[in-house]
């Protein structure tokens, strides 16, 4: 399928280096076309009748249901896409024009955003349109790949809390040698690359073996969460900053310090395991334990659920309701301000300061 097209058992003439169309052949191939592919170097070069006709009709009984043009093809001037078209035309056959495939030999970490798919990039979805291979986390939007990515090898890579069947050095490898191959391979992650992603790993790894990669942004799941249940991280006169850090591993007496003199909002990331040590430390620190605070389980997913308490409450009650990963915990003033969690902070005992 293309979109909605089903293309089974129909012949489509693909006119385009193997190189610049291959991305073109996959997605017809995945929507069940049978494909015949002609270099701008087997065409005719005058207008010969007998000999377009012998060029564009395959030897197959069924005639093509369309010629696909690649445009961009670098053996496909304008002038020379014209006379294909106009030829077939002639023959009664449809064109389409498809872009060229992108150099293979590349890859591209791309920031998924925080789960829901309508959140990807245009560029996101570009490059997931343009590649051979990509390789998936489990927080990232994955269910569609198949359709984002017509023909594509999709492989899982998805970590889970304190279980990596797949690890770092392993997914490293695996997009190096798929690059090496000549693939155009997209490294797909939940939220940014670079905001708790192993992206700058990736990327050093690759510009280490010599293999061109690009980053894509994605939207940070440390500013989405929050405000999708209706936490703005900063508000004018209520916080000015916000500090994002990893609740994964036990912070220090240290750490705890500096965040409390930072003040602002204190957005933490992966910290549902280790909640009871977080606001223990926080308040250690100086934090004082009636601080508001929520955390957002399933942010932007079905069932995402809000937990509003303070500091001092919160580990606690998370740990009575069973709050599981993944979450985002977010501490500050901003829990309280605003109206849209009004029942929650009631029930809190944080109605309005």
């Amino acid at each position: 399928m293309i979109g909605e097209l089903d293309l089974t058992g129909s012949v489509v003439l693909l006119v385009g280096a193997e190189s610049t169309s291959r991305r073109a052949d996959r997605r017809y191939r995945a929507a069940g076309a049978r494909v015949r592919r002609v270099g701008a170097s087997e065409l005719p070069l005058d207008d010969d009748p007998v000999a377009w006709r012998l060029a564009l009709l395959p030897v197959a009984q069924l005639p093509p249901s369309r010629c696909v043009i690649i445009d961009g093809d670098p053996g496909l001037p304008a002038v020379r896409v014209e006379t294909i078209r106009r030829q077939c035309r002639r023959l009664g056959v449809p064109t389409v024009l498809e872009p060229a495939a992108i150099a293979a030999g590349r890859v591209t970490l791309v920031g998924g955003g925080p789960g829901p798919e309508e959140l990807l990039t245009v560029a996101a979805r570009a490059a997931l349109a343009d590649a051979d291979v990509i390789l998936y986390d489990r927080l990232a939007p994955h269910e569609r790949l198949a359709e984002l990515a017509p023909g594509a090898t999709l492989v899982d890579v998805g970590k889970r809390p304190y279980h990596h069947p797949v690890g770092q050095d392993r997914i490293n490898e695996l997009i190096i040698r798929y690059a090496r191959g000549g693939a155009s391979v997209v490294r797909l992650k939940g939220g940014d690359p670079y905001v708790f992603g192993r992206g700058g790993e990736e990327v050093d790894a690759c510009r280490a073996a010599g293999i061109e990669v690009r980053v894509v942004p994605g939207v940070s799941s440390a500013i989405a969460v929050p405000g999708a249940a209706g936490i703005p991280v900063t508000q004018r006169g209520v916080s000015r900053s916000f500090t994002v850090v990893s609740g994964h591993e036990p912070l220090s007496d240290e750490d705890f310090d500096a965040l409390v003199r930072v003040g602002g909002t204190l957005v933490i990331m992966m910290g549902v395991a280790n909640l009871h040590q977080l606001g223990a430390g926080l308040v250690r620190a100086g934090l004082e334990p009636d601080t508001p605070a929520a955390v957002i389980e399933r942010g932007l997913r079905p069932g995402q659920r809000t937990t509003v308490g303070t500091i001092g409450s919160l580990p606690g009650e998370a740990a009575r309701i069973g709050v599981r990963s993944p979450a985002v915990i977010i501490v500050g003033e901003v829990v309280r301000s605003h109206a849209d969690l009004a029942p929650l902070l009631i029930t809190a005992g944080l109605g309005p300061a």
